[in-house]
């Protein structure tokens, strides 16, 4: 009759040189699923605990936990200090041990690597030849995975005093295989990278090929095992290549938990942290309006606006945690590029049009006067971000010479006065401004009717301007006002708008809400007292 377990037994044996791969290392054949009672179950021992200020770490003669792999095939042919990898065929899966073929002979031992889900306890025979694979490193992640690194203690204790005062502590006590656990591991592929590069020679080589982010990672868990050759080659590493905005957050919290003694450190610290910076933010982002303002080149005073308003805005992540601008530094520049606009419309409307383009090395009078309106503007919306734009209502009403020099002035230079007057119409009627009374009626009673004049220039130069916003922000920005005020602009309105027609602001809708409020309400309120 058939005898299916010594057919499954033909079945499980080996190659001959598989057996002996893994001779030295057991008294039983390798735990398997096809060989699960190969090694039985038995009651961890009590660790042995040692202090280690970073990373946990235990030692023990026996192993830590109810299992335990077994060794995997070792190298004996060891010369120190030739450089190889861990070789990635000593991977095994979890719960199962497969025999391979020895691997050809190489010039360094390799550390065997074994994942595990739990770890049985193995036994070994304390007169067995370990070789040179004498110390089982046993890593715990904190998710419930671990990980077993078979090592030499001879290339551990070189490079990790940790290692070597844990191993020289076991020695004095036990002989054989000696057990090291390191309990609640963050990321044990970055533990088997690290210890990996013990193995190395050219740890910065290395370090080239895993980038700046898995870098940090190693510097971290070799500055926890005292790994001093590759704490070094890490910081040189990480000072000689530019970081992501993520790894710059990374190496910061890394430096704000650990300390580090050397020169490299300190220049990589210098990159992280301002230090003995004599210009403050706000002097800061002074010069830096300033040199928008001022700047001569209109496509890199485009870019140079546009990257100095996103760096100022509110919900810039700059700004986090930053104080608010200095008003006082803005309203400064506004008032220098006000000052500027006004000795240009004297020029314009004072010099005749030969002269106005005389001087080559100037540019047109129509292009610096273009140039000081956007400056107004773009320093406006920074104003409204931060909502410190009302007292350039109260400027801007008071610029009396501006007002009757538009008067006299070409149209195609006059509308540019009017383009600074419709953006605070547009920021007074949508709400984003929030002035008092006066302030609203003081820039109506002014500018209202230049804007009227100008309307049909700002359809046909539009400059970015949203017609329909201005004209929907004036009829709520007139609507704001005293119903007597509202009679006197809008009856002007309606004069310009007969003549005009779409030349003239469409305030239609504005208007009937003023009648309505003046007339038909008002006459039910009064007669309603009257009774």
């Amino acid at each position: 009759m058939h005898d299916p377990t010594r057919h499954h037994s033909r079945r499980r044996e080996p190659p001959s040189h598989h057996r002996r791969a893994w001779c030295c290392s057991f008294t039983v054949p390798p735990h398997s699923p096809e060989n699960p009672s190969a090694f039985p179950v038995q009651n961890p021992k009590k660790n042995q605990s040692l202090l280690k200020p970073e990373i946990p770490i235990k030692s023990s003669s026996n192993s830590l936990s109810s299992s335990s792999f077994p060794n995997s095939p070792q190298n004996t042919s060891y010369r120190p200090g030739i450089v190889t990898r861990i070789d990635p065929r000593r991977i095994l899966s979890p719960g199962r041990v497969s025999p391979i073929d020895p691997p050809d002979p190489v010039e360094m031992p390799k550390p065997v690597t074994t994942p595990v889900e739990c770890e049985q306890e193995s036994s070994v025979r304390d007169d067995c030849s370990l070789g040179i694979f004498d110390v089982r490193l046993n890593l715990k992640g904190k998710n419930g995975s671990g990980l077993v690194l078979e090592l030499s203690s001879e290339v551990l204790s070189k490079n990790s005093c940790v290692f070597a005062d844990l191993i020289a502590e076991y020695r004095k006590n036990s002989r054989g295989l000696c057990r090291i656990e390191v309990p609640d591991v963050e990321n044990l592929g970055v533990f088997r990278d690290t210890i990996e590069l013990m193995f190395e020679e050219d740890i910065a080589r290395k370090l080239i090929k895993v980038g700046a982010y898995r870098a940090i990672d190693v510097l971290e868990v070799s500055a926890g095992i005292k790994f001093n050759r590759s704490v070094l080659s890490c910081l040189k590493y990480l000072e000689a290549v530019p970081w992501t905005e993520e790894e710059e957050e990374k190496l910061r919290n890394l430096f704000d938990k650990m300390k580090f003694n050397h020169e490299t450190a300190r220049d990589i610290s210098a990159r992280l942290y301002a230090q003995d910076m004599t210009d403050s933010q706000q002097t800061l982002s002074k010069q830096l309006v300033w040199s928008v303002t001022t700047c001569v080149d209109a496509n890199s005073r485009n870019e140079l606006k546009s990257l100095v308003k996103g760096l100022l805005c509110k919900s810039s992540v700059y700004e986090k945690d930053c104080p608010d601008l200095n008003k006082v530094d803005i309203f400064a520049v506004c008032l220098s590029c006000i000052n500027s606009l006004v000795s240009l419309l004297e020029e314009a409307t004072t010099t005749s049009p030969s002269v106005k383009f005389a001087k080559k090395e100037d540019r047109p009078l129509i292009d610096r006067i273009s140039k000081q309106v956007d400056n107004i503007i773009w320093l406006l919306e920074i104003l409204l971000d931060h909502q410190m734009a009302e007292d350039l209502v109260d400027i801007w009403t008071k610029q009396g010479e501006l007002l009757a020099m538009h008067k006299c002035a070409s149209p195609l230079v006059r509308y540019e006065l009017s383009r600074v007057t419709a953006m605070l119409f547009i920021a007074m009627g949508t709400g984003k401004m929030h002035c008092c009374s006066e302030a609203r009626s003081g820039l109506l009673q002014t500018w209202f009717r230049p804007m009227l004049l100008d309307f049909g220039w700002l359809q046909r130069c539009k400059k970015g301007l949203d017609m329909k916003a201005l004209e929907e922000a004036m009829g709520q920005a007139l609507l704001t006002l005293p119903l007597k005020e509202q009679y006197v602009l809008f009856m002007d309105w309606f004069k310009c708008f007969s003549k005009h027609g779409t030349e003239c602001p469409n305030l239609s809708k504005s208007f009937q809400i003023w009648w309505r409020r003046s007339f038909l309400r008002g006459s039910e309120t009064h007669a309603s007292e009257s009774r």
